[in-house]
């Protein structure tokens, strides 16, 4: 075995055939001046040669997916190792990339999250728990014992409606009594056998399946009733005593809200997938808009004046004819600054309206008149189906000096659907973690307190992220958020990132050539 990298002849660009003895397992430095051969020496003689080695030891058919760089002009290198370049330079420009990706830090996150997260309702806030009935059951036993309580299966949830034929099938079914907002009814009185209801307001009904004292002994009763009102209540049951109501769900859904996250899997929490992306954004955490700012960038002009900047130049005449005809018709003329508009005005011009307006357009190089209704499309709408419809590159890319960039509205740049946000670990959800610098992650997850179950499942996944994060910390990268995207990044920054992506995979025997 080598303990030396050996190299003879090197002749590669400006080298003049050099000799080198390089030691192995060693930090190794070449330094010198700008165009000396530094870079010849490193990446395109000895990383070149390693890299080249390694691809022709692999099959035909994976050397086809590969491409295999030219052999340096050296007369022998002997002790290569398989090498890995690092160089200074920007990660990726995809949008998508963030430093948790690059780093698969984000991969084991989701992969935390699904096992051992608890979702909570995207609208209340409440825990949801799926539950089975003798869970239902044990935990009805232990926090109602000897008291007197309803078990109810709810059939209605504040919707408007008579429900006349809902309450005959209940009587078909064996059920008596309801609780029909929030007052208990029995079906078989005589006055009246079916409650009559106002249609036009909302209505709750719960069904009532049994009325009984909670205690070991009633166990098998208790079992059967709430098995009863779940199927009533389609995965849900009420256990009410001293007229507090306790909600039980089977699904991952909110019993008071309705809500439901569904399974929770590793791509719940993918902003790459669609099955967790914010549908609002498709995962980016950012919409380019047109900005009316930009748009109409010089409040004191008037449209005659050239207000409305991208509507000038061609088609502008036309443009024109269109707004007089809109500003009869709401009550503002062309010659008008835009700030003196009223907010209605401005509102029609940038974003239309569907009322019928009749426009007539006379043409200045013929005599030709045209004359026809319809709605207005508005300045906004109109750039945006134009942006969308356009094949030309050089006519989206002039119409991008009238966007911006915005947080999605809908997710708060947060990327994941609001189902993925609410699934929480320590009261904190996967992207308020990614939100941390990488020693407050760290240290989050160091002082994470977890059940011995919890910690029997994530222990394995908490290992990595911690090692992974260790090394960002090492190569002095503790100030960066694991949500920080790739594209941002200085090139010394990438650079480490890499470097610690790579130490991290605990590769041994590599050659490791940096820039």
């Amino acid at each position: 075995m080598h303990d030396k990298i050996l190299i003879k002849g090197a002749r590669q660009h400006n080298l003049k055939n050099i000799n080198v003895e390089i030691p192995k397992n060693k930090l190794v430095v070449i330094t010198g001046l700008s165009g000396s051969g530094k870079s010849t020496l490193a990446f395109d003689t000895i990383y070149a040669e390693g890299q080249r080695r390694y691809v022709e030891s692999l099959s035909a058919y994976a050397r086809q997916f590969l491409e295999l760089m030219d052999k340096p002009d050296v007369d022998s290198i002997d002790g290569l190792s398989p090498a890995i370049s690092i160089q200074q330079k920007t990660t990726s420009k995809n949008p998508r990339s963030t430093v948790g990706t690059v780093t698969e830090i984000y991969d084991y996150l989701r992969l935390l999250y699904a096992r051992i997260g608890m979702p909570h309702c995207p609208k209340c806030g409440r825990k949801i728990a799926s539950q089975s009935v003798d869970s239902i059951t044990e935990s009805v036993i232990k926090t109602a014992e000897g008291q007197s309580v309803l078990i109810m299966g709810p059939a209605v949830q504040a919707k408007k409606g008579t429900y006349e034929k809902l309450f005959e099938d209940f009587k078909r079914d064996g059920f008596s009594r309801i609780r029909l907002d929030g007052e208990v009814i029995n079906l078989e009185d005589e006055r009246p056998q079916t409650p009559r209801l106002d249609k036009q307001k909302k209505h709750t009904i719960d069904v009532i399946v049994d009325r009984l004292k909670p205690s070991p002994e009633e166990k098998s009763r208790l079992f059967e009733s709430i098995q009863s009102a779940l199927k009533v209540g389609n995965g849900v049951v009420i256990v009410s005593a001293n007229n507090k109501d306790t909600m039980y769900s089977q699904h991952n859904a909110c019993p008071h809200c309705g809500i439901s996250i569904g399974e929770i899997e590793p791509r719940t929490f993918s902003f790459n997938s669609p099955f967790g992306a914010c549908q609002g954004c498709n995962g980016l955490g950012i919409k380019i808009e047109f900005d009316p700012d930009l748009i109409i960038p010089d409040k004191q002009k008037s449209i005659l004046d050239g207000a409305i900047k991208p509507w000038t130049g061609r088609f502008a005449t036309f443009r024109s004819s269109m707004l007089k005809d809109v500003g009869r018709r709401f009550g503002f003329d062309l010659a008008t600054p835009i700030s003196k508009m009223t907010a209605q005005q401005l509102q029609v011009i940038l974003y239309g309206t569907d009322e019928n307006i009749r426009y007539s357009y006379e043409s200045r190089y013929s005599d030709s008149r045209w004359e026809y209704s319809g709605a207005f499309e508005g300045v906004i709408p109109n750039l945006d189906r134009i942006y969308k419809q356009s094949e030309s590159d050089g006519k989206r890319e002039a119409l991008m000096e009238f966007m911006r960039e915005r947080p999605c509205e809908r997710c708060n740049g947060l990327r994941l659907k609001e189902e993925a946000l609410a699934v929480r670990i320590s009261d904190k959800s996967i992207m308020q973690v990614c939100s941390l610098s990488i020693d407050d992650c760290y240290r989050f997850f160091q002082d994470l307190e977890l059940s011995e179950t919890e910690m029997q499942i994530a222990r394995t996944i908490l290992k990595e992220i911690l090692s992974r994060l260790e090394f960002l910390r090492n190569v002095g990268l503790n100030y960066l958020t694991l949500d920080r995207m790739s594209a941002t990044l200085s090139g010394g920054e990438s650079q480490r990132i890499r470097l610690a992506t790579q130490i991290g995979s605990n590769l041994t025997g590599v050659l490791y050539v940096l820039d």
